[in-house]
């Protein structure tokens, strides 16, 4: 019990580290988020909400009949560059990096002329941000060909005095952006906003700083006055309709040059559909997509942002398909604060359980992490290419003041490939800027997530760890940080994140063409005290066989047993309780409050597995961290005491910037 308790108490230690030294600052501090009603909204026609919307072709947009009005956005040469990016499609191109070259037919490519010359005429706009401003229910923005960087939302302050009204209170502090100034001043941190409701017959609700409101349901939500718009790209590739909130000169790669905070918003838009455009170089998000019930991302490219390519946040029954996410600064894509649909949902408001975003057919590369997701619940991640990130899949039970949903749980990765997320984003020459230190070399990360299942994938050449199982103590989650103001709850137990987990029917260190490319090692586990019900069973490793899979704990001497000590394969078995492990709890706890110190292995790229330097590594990080355990914990900004846990906190520490590469934390 001494030993737990000391695991335990440097745990907290971490927790208190974490919290105040390495929450990523933010241009502005955002309102309370809440689930919409999932039910679709009648009072527009077709209904809005309450399930994936369907997407019109582009021919349809010329059709006089209803529903909806066509608004078209041009530029000088955009016939220019149709014909242009039309003649490429010929040749052949690629949506995504991984997916074979695609050729149009020669009919295809006359019928897209043709409609672009069409829309040409009908070209009334040459910003899109006045063309969706104009719009309502139901109508289409069509964008053609060129690279839009809205002149006019570009010149309006990130926070303009006139909007000062209309700031309030949330649970992350004094000052946040409510939706009623996005409704008047929507372009203060967007370049293009789509507002989708009306002000309701009341402000929001300020919420309390000391916890977060039930998130059930949007309080005061207007009626619907921009529900069910398209907006796309009339070329015949992603390629050819650039939103770009940046340094255009960049191209789709650094440096940003950021103009915006957010390329394009869209905002209790319930049934939107973004479809085929780029949208790149915002300082933090690319598309961001907040309350709203509805949505798919359809053949976009979200390109070298801030903070993440496309940030999807408290929203529902959401679709993003065919794809290409690189060079976030944390992730490619986000669907974080996502509904309790999954194990812990409220039946009264869910009426069935069931996955309410679905990612797939994407190739998510070269950011610090492919996805992350704070409370990214009954998400469905699946057929997804993922590599070159420093890590891959990720989701976690981090900070439940600004994310409702804690903890974390139900969500399903399955046949994806991830592979070779090796990328040294700490490096001198990264082109890309971690807010968010995460260990390198990582193919899956759960860190404190429960009930979430990671079966049929392909997991490979990932050189520090195929998967990763972490917990997320109660006390992190709840504990105040530099963005969050105070306590978002009071933690009832050690720990009621990491249980539940299981990773079944995976191809460990094997390409789906069979090459031999091993992780470093397939399976680890931390094996925090009082976690239960996380299973590996039964998995394939680099020769083809169950016996060739590796793991730390290694697997037990029975196939199918959980024995203590060992890594469980028997799901429900009493044994199959998490012991600690004081050496991982060590290694964790000087990563957490030391950051990049030259001992924290997280930030070391690692070698390649089997070979020497591989060993060697392994070994000099084995000794390192033995060397941690009973070394006296850092000074704690926050304690948890008595058996069920009560959070003391000292004064939140004073506003600064944070080092890229401090305490790590998802």
């Amino acid at each position: 019990m001494r030993r737990q308790n000391r695991i335990w108490a440097a745990a907290v230690a971490a927790a208190a580290v974490t919290v105040t030294c390495a929450a990523p600052s933010f241009a502005h501090i955002e309102r309370t988020a809440y689930w919409p009603d999932p039910r679709p909204d009648h009072s527009t026609k077709p209904a809005a909400g309450g399930h994936v919307p369907n997407e019109r072709s582009l021919a349809s947009a010329l059709k006089s009949a209803p529903p909806g009005r066509t608004r078209v956005v041009c530029e000088s040469d955009s016939l220019a560059r149709a014909r242009k990016d039309i003649r490429k499609a010929r040749r052949g191109y690629r949506v995504r990096p991984s997916q074979p070259r695609r050729r149009i037919s020669a009919t295809q490519a006359r019928k897209l002329r043709a409609l672009n010359r069409k829309l040409a005429a009908r070209c009334r706009f040459h910003q899109i941000q006045p063309a969706v401003t104009a719009s309502h229910n139901n109508d289409r923005v069509v964008i053609m060909p060129g690279v839009y960087t809205e002149p006019t939302a570009r010149k309006v302050p990130s926070l303009p005095p006139e909007c000062e009204p209309y700031r309030t209170t949330s649970e992350k502090g004094k000052g946040a952006v409510s939706y009623e100034y996005q409704y008047r001043c929507p372009n203060a941190q967007n370049l293009v906003a789509v507002i989708g409701r009306a002000l309701g017959p009341g402000q929001d609700p300020p919420s309390s700083p000391t916890g977060r409101p039930d998130p059930h349901g949007i309080p005061n939500a207007g009626r619907c006055i921009r529900c069910n718009m398209q907006i796309e790209g009339s070329g015949a590739t992603p390629d050819a309709v650039v939103l770009d909130a940046g340094r255009v000169a960049s191209g789709n790669h650094a440096p940003l040059g950021s103009a915006k905070d957010v390329a394009l918003k869209a905002d209790r838009a319930d049934g939107i559909v973004l479809r085929n455009f780029t949208a790149r170089h915002a300082a933090e998000h690319d598309i961001y997509i907040l309350e709203t019930d509805g949505y798919v991302q359809d053949r976009l490219k979200f390109m070298y942002a801030g903070e993440y390519g496309a940030l999807m946040f408290t929203s529902d029954h959401g679709l993003t398909q065919h794809c290409d996410a690189a060079g976030s600064g944390d992730s490619g894509i986000y669907p974080g604060g996502a509904p309790d649909t999954g194990a812990q949902r409220d039946p009264q408001f869910y009426a069935k359980r069931r996955l309410n975003q679905e990612i797939r057919r994407c190739d998510i590369h070269h950011n610090n992490m492919a996805t992350s997701g704070t409370m990214g619940n009954a998400v469905h991640f699946h057929h997804n290419e993922i590599y070159d990130n420093a890590a891959g899949l990720v989701t976690d039970s981090f900070y439940a003041g600004g994310h409702p949903g804690f903890p974390q749980d139900s969500t399903v990765y399955e046949h994806n490939n991830v592979h070779g997320n090796n990328f040294d984003v700490y490096g001198p020459h990264s082109d890309v800027k971690s807010i968010t230190p995460v260990p390198i070399g990582v193919g899956v990360l759960i860190a404190g997530g429960n009930s979430d299942v990671v079966r049929h994938n392909h997991i490979y050449d990932n050189w520090r760890r195929g998967t990763m199982l972490i917990a997320v103590p109660d006390v992190l989650a709840c504990a105040p940080h530099s963005e969050e103001g105070s306590p978002a709850c009071t933690p009832k137990t050690a720990s009621s994140t990491s249980n539940d987990d299981r990773y079944y029917d995976n191809v460990m260190g094997r390409s789906p063409a069979g090459r031999v490319a091993p992780n470093g090692v397939d399976f680890w586990w931390d094996e925090f005290p009082g976690n239960t019900g996380n299973c590996w069973y039964p998995n394939t490793g680099s020769a083809g066989t169950v016996a060739s899979v590796t793991s730390d704990p290694p697997p037990p001497p029975a196939a199918g047993t959980t024995v203590p000590g060992y890594l469980p394969q028997d799901c429900g078995s009493p044994a199959n309780v998490g012991r600690g492990n004081a050496a991982k709890e060590a290694m964790l706890l000087d990563c957490a409050a030391n950051g990049n110190d030259g001992v924290c292995e997280w930030y070391q790229p690692p070698a390649k597995p089997g070979s020497a330097a591989a060993a060697q590594q392994r070994a000099q990080q084995q000794q390192a961290a033995e060397s941690l355990v009973g070394t006296p914990a850092p000074q704690a900004r926050c304690e948890l005491l008595g058996a069920l846990g009560t959070l003391t906190c000292q004064p939140p520490m004073p506003a600064g910037p944070t080092p890229a590469a401090s305490a790590p934390t998802l």
